[in-house]
């Protein structure tokens, strides 16, 4: 074997590791609920239809809500903009519906900002410096956890996970290996870069 060839057998082998390194964190990251005493619980959004949260995002409110009332953090934030045309954003819809939950107003904080999930994140880091908290355990779907919670702690958040375990995305196999492959290559796109491969258009969080 000449040594190109080698090197391009060992570039290959190396790439096919980083990758299965990679979707192995993804899975055990998304195995694990870091639930602990925080300053804020922060709802990652997904799509809402005329101010009515999708079923991904309302099972995310089921959890934030269910968290907020073990009196895991005195807040739920929830994020996330709205494309043009919308009503709503995804940050007001997760609020109010929050709200009709029986949630105080005073527990509940909209952070309306950002097309994906790096946008709303970094909007939120702004957010816990001005008021003064830092900390905040970010709800999701599970394959979802590992990006977000990288990105929040590259921000400058105190971040943990803990990911919701009901919904459309952990109902199926075939769902799930879906995700994880999609997380994969995302989360080594933003540790390439340090940029989201999340768009407005995909509504996924």
């Amino acid at each position: 074997m000449t040594w190109g060839a080698r090197l391009l057998v060992g570039g290959l082998v190396m790439l096919v590791a980083v990758v299965g390194v990679t979707a192995l964190r993804v899975w055990q990251v998304a195995r694990i609920d870091d639930q602990r005493s925080v300053d804020a619980v922060v709802v990652l959004g997904a799509a809402q239809y005329n101010g009515e949260p999708s079923a991904v995002l309302r099972a995310r409110l089921k959890h934030a809500e269910q968290l907020y009332r073990d009196g895991v953090a005195p807040r739920i934030v929830t994020v996330g903009g709205g494309r043009s045309g919308d009503r709503y954003t995804e940050a007001e819809a997760s609020r109010d519906w929050l709200l009709g939950q029986g949630v105080p107003a005073g527990g509940v904080q909209a952070v309306a900002e950002g097309e994906d999930t790096l946008g709303s994140l970094e909007a939120v880091a702004v957010a816990a410096r001005e008021q003064g908290w830092e900390s905040a355990l970010l709800v999701s779907d599970p394959w979802h956890s590992l990006r977000a919670r990288t990105m929040a702690r590259d921000a400058g958040l105190e971040a943990w996970t803990s990911p919701t375990r009901s919904g459309p995305m952990v109902q199926t196999r075939q769902t799930q290996f879906q995700y994880i492959y999609r997380e994969t290559g995302a989360l080594l796109f933003y540790e390439l870069t340090h940029a989201s491969v999340d768009t407005a258009a995909s509504r996924l969080g």
